[in-house]
């Protein structure tokens, strides 16, 4: 504005004064001293805390807060910031500005903390000092994991998972779930049955929250059961030990269901034979004639449960010699099936009979003269289920198709390792219970070829690289189903330094 009017700027300067105590020039404050001449005379961290002791627990990377909280925290984390700061007596005399780590060994049990701090000192002057506080790590069980360590089969929730099906496709599959989000973390035991696992928990609470996550994931009936094991009279405290059992739903994937006539009914006149198509919370039936589809709840199962028809351990292989697809009219809209009608033969009998048989089909979509499928044999089955008897009159196919087999393509690929892994959970096999190892690998085996097979089987879990894997480079024509790379994750080890090498490929 003063260049503007022409008129002269008088250009404004702050005054200097000299130190009381040292002689120096410096900017005027209510003390008329410099900064060192002020640290010198008073110090603002005087009376505060230096030094400190802590407790920790290296089972449960835990800290414990007096009296008997323990608060779980990673090192240089914000919680373990927050952590110490609040242990600190007599920091409400002075303002904090701000607090960091400062970087000590891993193991020298030492976590330095540098303060900066703000006081009113001298005549209303402001003074910024900082100091480093250090704490003293002890390591100090805490009473869960002291327990454990004295008695490890001392526990307070047991959860006995358990479905009544000849195989555990189901478990390899629950296993992935709890994995993935970290359900058994706080299990200081888990246990293969012969029908099942059992998990152990130190807390109550842990148990009923590992019960609402199974419940969240697949169809499930639970019951709870408690046993005094003490009792003080005097104080009035009682020690239980508690059992939940959990009984999972014995439908499972590709089963073929005759649904009962009252849950037809319900269903509006579903069926009564349907194929279980996905199995969470909810079982998802299909009709494979008509293709219509409806979800059944754990509450409307249980309420009238029902057993399979036919399991997976039964499908047939057959050849699939002629399909025709029907009308775009006929089938659903907004359904990934098509109505094919399919002529078909079992692989078996090739060689020894011409018997073929012409049936109808959900599975248009993928099938293909020449291609292999796997389904059930109606034709040659021997039925005894009391809910088909129910059903007069009721003309039954003479086979049901379920999914496309890819046994010749995967002969090609006998032997060789996958480009990806799964984690499983440290788990202890019951003595009592004998595992046949030959019938555990067949089933994990089908597990992971159903992964490959059905992106949807796969949505929930996580999937591994597999480091040792080299992809080769003659193939054989078509390939078989597979994984994507952009599905797999990179399996973090930090004492190698591949992992970065592996998520930028």
């Amino acid at each position: 504005m003063a260049a503007e009017t022409g008129l002269f700027a008088v250009q404004q300067t702050i005054g200097t004064v000299l130190c009381c105590k040292c002689g120096i020039p410096m900017t005027p404050n209510a003390a008329n001293m410099c900064v060192k001449c002020l640290c010198s005379e008073v110090d603002i961290t005087e009376g505060l805390q230096k030094q400190l002791t802590i407790m920790h627990c290296p089972d449960c990377e835990s800290y414990l807060q007096p009296p008997r909280t323990w608060i779980k925290a990673q090192l240089e984390s914000k919680e373990l910031l927050t952590f110490c700061i609040k242990r600190l007596r007599n920091l409400n005399k002075v303002k904090l500005v701000h607090a960091e780590f400062v970087w000590t060994e891993p193991h020298s049990k030492r976590i330095k903390v540098k303060l900066k701090v703000q006081k009113e000192v001298l005549h209303g002057a402001i003074l910024e000092q900082s100091y480093v506080v250090e704490y003293v790590v002890q390591d100090h069980l805490c009473e869960s994991c002291s327990r454990i360590q004295a008695n490890p089969d001392q526990w307070v929730a047991s959860v006995q998972l358990r479905q009544h099906v000849p195989h555990r496709r189901t478990f390899f599959f629950l296993e992935q779930l709890i994995l993935k989000h970290g359900a058994a973390a706080s299990a200081i035991r888990i246990k293969q049955m012969d029908q099942g696992i059992d998990f152990f928990f130190s807390n109550r609470s842990h148990g009923v929250k590992f019960v609402e996550f199974v419940g969240k994931v697949a169809p499930i009936r639970s019951r709870h059961d408690k046993q005094l094991v003490s009792h003080d009279p005097k104080s009035n405290i009682h020690n239980h030990k508690h059992t939940f059992s959990v009984e999972i739903s014995p439908i499972c994937r590709e089963d073929l269901i005759c649904l009962p006539p009252k849950v037809a009914v319900s269903l509006g006149n579903l069926g009564p034979l349907v194929i279980c198509t996905k199995v969470t919370n909810a079982i998802a039936l299909l009709d494979p004639f008509t293709l219509r589809h409806c979800f059944l709840d754990a509450d409307q199962y249980w309420r009238t449960s029902f057993r399979s028809l036919l399991t997976s351990r039964q499908l047939v292989e057959y050849v699939v010699l002629d399909i025709e697809n029907v009308s775009t009219e006929v089938n659903v809209a907004g359904s990934k099936y098509m109505l094919a009608y399919a002529q078909v033969a079992r692989v078996s009998d090739f060689g020894r009979n011409d018997t073929m048989f012409s049936i109808k089909t959900h599975l248009g979509h993928i099938l293909n003269p020449g291609d292999y499928a796997l389904g059930y044999d109606l034709y040659g089955a021997n039925s005894n289920d009391m809910e088909l008897e129910k059903y007069k009159g009721l003309e039954l196919p003479e086979a049901i198709l379920i999914k496309k087999s890819y046994e010749e393509k995967r002969q090609r690929k006998r032997g060789k390792p996958r480009s990806w892994k799964l984690k499983s959970l440290a788990m202890d096999v019951d003595d009592k219970s004998k595992v046949d190892e030959n019938k555990m690998n067949s089933e994990y085996e089908q597990f992971l070829r159903d992964l490959e097979e059905n992106p949807d089987l796969r949505f929930n879990i996580s999937l591994y690289r597999n480091r040792e894997y080299q992809p080769s480079e003659i193939t054989d024509g078509e390939d078989g189903p597979s994984v994507p790379l952009d599905e797999l994750l990179a399996d973090l080890d930090l004492s190698e330094g591949e992992g970065d090498d592996a998520m930028n490929e």
